[in-house]
């Protein structure tokens, strides 16, 4: 992950909006709990939200962003962010920046889903609708999304590290052959647009239901399969299973989707040897839950 972060607080984005967009410049600025770490995000007034990138590696998402999410949103079952301004660098600031139509809800979590089999399947839904839009001129995988919808060989060297530094810790045999299936299984489709980073951050609730789909940073056209991991990191039980049976996915996908999350949760445990406990814990246990998996669908 990129280290490079930059400084960002009130100040900052009051002194941005001020030299930039003064017509909003007498609107209060505050943080946005749980805002974030790749970008920076502050309320802008009751209706707005100011997201700055806080390094250079998410900085190549401000103007995909801007371009594409009006393309997506008319095509979508659910609301996505809308765009509304684009700022500059400034201010000792070095990145374009976005300001964003504020999106009402909490991030999702068991607690806070009302039936989570109908939250499975109404994120399927988005999915789908996601996949059928028409990919011409979007984004290929590259280093503005960290290669989401790409090959995981990009991940080949990392992983294999992971798992080499876990051995005694977690069953790297089978690690390694959940891994090795997720390489043995190139897509070779026709790209589609992917979200990226479908997380329980990035999925809002209201009511108990599934509201609004956010941050397409990581957004871009090509495997499907970067988006399922959303099944072992909220889903469990039946509704991982009406999450599977929602989408119209084959094996292959599944099995690089079991990469995909296996990947994020072995380079989470081996970069947090007890510094972040739950964290740790957490990935953990996405790590048996993926392994038990492909047991049972190999």
């Amino acid at each position: 992950m990129p280290t490079d972060t930059f400084p960002i607080d009130v100040s900052l984005v009051s002194r941005l909006i001020a030299a930039q967009f003064p017509e909003w410049a007498h609107l209060p600025i505050t943080p946005v709990e749980f805002g974030g770490w790749d970008n920076r995000t502050f309320h802008l007034g009751a209706q707005m939200t100011v997201r700055l990138p806080s390094a250079a590696a998410y900085a190549l998402q401000v103007e995909k962003e801007q371009r594409w999410l009006p393309r997506l949103a008319p095509h979508l079952p659910l609301p996505i962010p809308v765009p509304l301004a684009m700022g500059r660098p400034g201010e000792g600031y070095p990145w374009h920046w976005s300001i964003y139509r504020w999106l009402a809800g909490e991030v999702a979590t068991t607690e806070r889903i009302a039936d989570p089999r109908q939250f499975a399947v109404d994120l399927a839904h988005f999915l789908i609708a996601l996949y059928q839009i028409d990919p011409a001129g979007g984004p290929p995988p590259g280093p503005h999304n960290f290669f989401r919808g790409g090959s995981l060989t990009v991940y080949d060297g990392e992983t294999r590290q992971a798992i080499a530094a876990l051995a005694g810790t977690v069953d790297t045999d089978a690690a390694t052959a959940v891994w090795d299936a997720a390489l043995a299984t190139p897509w070779s489709d026709t790209p589609v647009w992917v979200h990226g980073d479908v997380a329980a951050g990035n999925l809002l609730v209201r009511d108990g239901q599934l509201s609004a789909v956010i941050d397409f940073g990581s957004s871009g056209v090509g495997d499907p399969a970067c988006d399922l991991a959303i099944a072992w990191t909220l889903f469990a039980g039946d509704s991982r299973e009406t999450f599977r049976t929602a989408l119209p996915l084959d094996e292959a996908t599944w099995a690089r989707g079991r990469g995909w999350t296996l990947w994020k949760a072995l380079i989470t445990v081996a970069d947090l040897p007890g510094s972040n406990a739950l964290a740790a814990n957490t990935s953990r246990h996405i790590i048996d839950d993926v392994l038990a998996d492909h047991q049972r669908f190999a």
